[in-house]
């Protein structure tokens, strides 16, 4: 049976998450049901990360063993046809090894989170940033984030639920971009490791904007980490705001595709 990945794009807003679950709507199992459309068989879809409900995806990396071989482009134009009109749509598939792993053979994941500060209520962009009206010290939150750059114990940035085996993860990039808007600002919170703890990334960014707000001096991000225990972390950032922006492999999926890269 052939292999295909898929690079797909997704509003998480109306999806209780990327994984399949009981009585309520998911990423996966929209697509296994459009791909049922296409395919006796009714493959099982397989994703690079498991987004949480709410989160978004611009390129979310997924695999699929199906029945016959098919035209990458024939693929994607069939299943975003069946996927409609959900708020799903495959930017691209094509052919695969078959011992390639969507998850599994992932060697970078690269989320960002979108904050946007203005006083208006958000409207074209509601259910797609977190809004804070007041303003932020980005200076501050950068001498923050600083400390957890690198391999640590992320305990105290890991949902009590994460079922993860170790909470040690190496963050290798932490960055924090000004965007400037009439309205207001917009700080994109750029966070890139080879794996991610269940909510570490949210976890990271509502801590950073209680240091931005003043509720926090820099160094506590710092003790807190130091802590490795989950009630020294600050609020957990919204979902709506958090974007899995790509995937990187050993080598490209598809010559000059979007979203899937060579590490």
């Amino acid at each position: 049976m052939p292999r295909f990945a898929l690079i797909v794009e997704y509003d998480g807003a109306p999806f209780a998450g990327w994984q399949r679950q009981k009585d309520q709507p998911s990423v996966q199992e929209a697509l296994e049901r459009a791909l049922a459309r296409l395919d006796p068989g009714r493959p099982a879809v397989t994703g690079a990360g498991r987004t949480d409900a709410g989160v978004h995806a611009l390129a979310q990396v997924a695999h699929a063993d199906l029945a016959r071989d098919w035209d990458g482009f024939r693929l994607a134009g069939a299943l975003n046809h069946h996927l409609r009109p959900q708020p799903v749509a495959v930017l691209r598939a094509g052919p695969v090894a078959a011992d390639f792993h969507a998850r599994f053979s992932a060697t970078r994941r690269h989320y960002f989170y979108r904050l946007i500060r203005r006083r208006a209520p958000l409207t074209l962009e509601a259910g797609r940033a977190w809004q804070i009206r007041r303003p932020l010290d980005v200076a501050a939150m950068r001498a923050a984030a600083a400390a957890l750059v690198g391999r640590h114990d992320f305990t105290t940035f890991r949902s009590a639920q994460c079922q993860a085996d170790s909470p040690v993860r190496t963050l290798d990039r932490l960055e924090i971009e000004e965007i400037a808007r009439p309205d207001g600002e917009e700080l994109r919170f750029h966070l890139e490791a080879r794996s991610f703890l269940h909510n570490q990334v949210r976890s990271i960014v509502g801590s950073l904007e209680r240091v931005g707000s003043g509720a926090w001096p820099p160094e506590r991000v710092g003790e807190a980490l130091a802590a490795r225990e989950r009630a020294a972390c600050g609020p957990v950032a919204p979902p709506q705001g958090l974007y899995l922006v790509e995937v990187s492999y050993p080598e490209p999926l598809f010559a000059g595709g979007p979203g899937a890269s060579a590490a």
